[in-house]
């Protein structure tokens, strides 16, 4: 019998055990596109989930237009997700914001070095670079919470239905809709910091590929 390794209790700031990193194209006020990288996204059948943060334009442009892309950057664009994290569409920056070392960016796409492609039923923008892109439609904002008693912005989670799935060929199965899993390495975000995915261990009794 196997020995259990030894543990112990701890108490992590943070919870990013291992979720996929996002690109949320999203459309301002004036019809520019912003761009906004998430950390909390999970899908179920044609739904998915994600968390916003209170202070970003991000969730203010999703509530104000309930169109988005859903933009699924590869391991290797870690360093253009980067270059979007310490951004904001937001003008002014919130003042808790600034102190985080946040700045205003109203040219996100060109910053990360991406470039914008129309989408077929919503508005705003794909990352045309990132392998795969899900337009999408909000339904429900579901809830949103205020930390600090009032004196910072919380999350919001937000749930969206997919209308639309664009894929790059190379990380497709030829002659299917299946996504190629040993051609597809998706960025994840674990305890902040960026990784990749390793080789193949194995495949679920309902796989299809």
């Amino acid at each position: 019998m196997t020995a259990l390794a030894p543990h112990r209790v701890i108490a992590p700031r943070i919870l990013y055990f291992g979720t996929p990193v996002v690109l949320l194209s999203t459309l301002q006020e004036d019809g520019s596109p912003n761009l906004s990288p998430l950390s909390s996204a999970w899908a179920l059948d044609d739904r998915l989930v994600l968390g916003l943060g209170g202070m970003g334009q991000g969730l203010s442009n999703l509530m104000r237009t309930r169109e988005a892309v859903i933009n699924l950057p590869a391991a290797s664009q870690w360093r253009q997700v980067e270059a979007l994290a310490p951004t904001t569409g937001r003008n002014p920056v919130p003042e808790t914001k600034q102190a985080m070392g946040y700045s205003h960016e109203p040219r996100k796409f060109q910053r990360a070095g991406f470039t914008p492609v129309a989408s077929d039923t919503v508005a705003p923008p794909r990352v045309g670079e990132c392998p795969l892109q899900l337009e999408a439609v909000l339904l429900n904002v579901h809830s949103a919470t205020v930390l600090s008693g009032g004196a910072a912005p919380g999350f919001a989670i937000a749930e969206l239905r997919v209308t639309r799935v664009h894929a790059h060929e190379r990380i497709t199965v030829p002659g299917t809709h299946h996504v190629d899993v040993e051609q597809w390495q998706p960025l994840l975000y674990v305890f902040r910091h960026y990784v990749g995915t390793g080789a193949v261990l194995g495949r679920n009794f309902r796989a299809e590929t």
